[in-house]
């Protein structure tokens, strides 16, 4: 295993694409070997990507009572959970977070809506307002998370200023119907197309620990790289109580890294953000992220639940002797 480990480093970083079987046997690495795939990944990612880490942060924009019955989703209105139920907030409170999203660091910034998407009306209108004021009044880079969304739309938001649309494919095309019934998961593939016939970039991830099998989450990885996103949110189910997947536990920190790894090895020169579920899988290893390949982070809040400290995740950017980037969003 560890030949074949760096010979698929080697040929990654001669420009080879690696193939599904062989990011598939890469999964199999373990005991001794998984260091080697780790130290592999990262140093993929400093030669491609840099030693910079990108840092996000979001805000839940309008929360809840959605139509759509994602089985990990905690604002899934077919699920009886604790969480918040609002309406759009106003524009001042979106550009507040915003600024205090780069005080804190981040150079990308989003706005994020539950429910299957946003169509034209007030609600597109009072985004597209904030939009305007964000890049008047601020540095950081906005992107929105808006749901299924059609080309006229991502027209109106990139016009208005939007930079990056964050879509999630949540897992692969094979395992979406064990996760979601309510919409097609064709309708997530042409919302990606849309945004980047907009010419707009397009972060795109999912959430893994859901039940997928390994060559599932490869199976994922290639579609992103086949829609060429720009860059990767990596989740990890953190179960939410009166959701289908509140007593799921598939994930251990060093599958976590693996899957980080593996998907660095796949996407070699995209930004790769560990986001959701950090905290809970990862515990006293998420420094470790970008040794397994990572090059950024969601710092603050998460949609339903609270971060960590921004200080202390710059702390540990420090701690590491990398830098934090000032561009990032995409």
């Amino acid at each position: 295993m560890r030949e074949f480990i760096q010979h698929c480093s080697e040929a990654v970083l001669r420009g080879q694409r690696l193939s599904g079987e062989d990011a598939v046997r890469l999964g199999t690495a373990d005991g001794p070997d998984l260091y080697l795939l780790f130290a592999e990944a990262g140093r993929i990612r400093e030669q491609r990507v840099g030693r910079n880490v990108t840092l996000c942060s979001i805000i839940n924009a309008k929360s809840g009572k959605c139509p759509e019955n994602c089985a990990f989703c905690a604002q899934s209105a077919h699920h009886d959970t604790a969480v918040a139920n609002y309406a759009l907030v106003d524009e001042k409170q979106m550009v507040d977070c915003a600024k205090q999203a780069e005080a804190n660091g981040a150079s990308c910034y989003g706005i994020i809506t539950s429910g299957t998407g946003i169509g034209k009306g007030a609600e597109l209108d009072r985004i597209c307002a904030t939009l305007r004021r964000i890049r008047a009044e601020a540095s950081i880079l906005p992107s929105c998370s808006l749901g299924i969304m059609d080309d006229e739309t991502a027209l109106i938001l990139k016009e208005a200023g939007m930079v990056t649309y964050h879509h999630n494919l949540e897992t692969a095309r094979s395992f979406f119907p064990a996760i979601c019934t309510t919409h097609d998961y064709e309708d997530d593939v042409q919302t990606v197309r849309a945004a980047k016939r907009a010419g707009l970039k397009v972060c795109s991830g999912g959430i893994f620990g859901l039940g997928e099998s390994f060559e599932q989450r490869v199976e994922m990885a290639l579609t992103l790289r086949e829609l060429e996103v720009d860059s990767i949110p990596v989740n990890f189910l953190d179960p939410v109580e009166g959701t289908a997947l509140a007593h799921a536990d598939f994930l251990t920190p060093m599958e976590c890294l693996k899957i980080i790894a593996v998907y660095r090895f796949l996407l070699p020169e995209r930004q790769i953000k560990v986001c959701g579920g950090r905290d809970r899988n990862l515990r006293e290893l998420q420094s470790w992220i970008f040794m397994a390949g990572a090059s950024g982070m969601m710092t603050g809040n998460y949609l339903t639940k609270a971060g960590r400290d921004p200080e202390v995740d710059r702390r540990l950017i420090r701690d590491l002797g990398l830098g934090i980037a000032e561009c990032g969003c995409g």
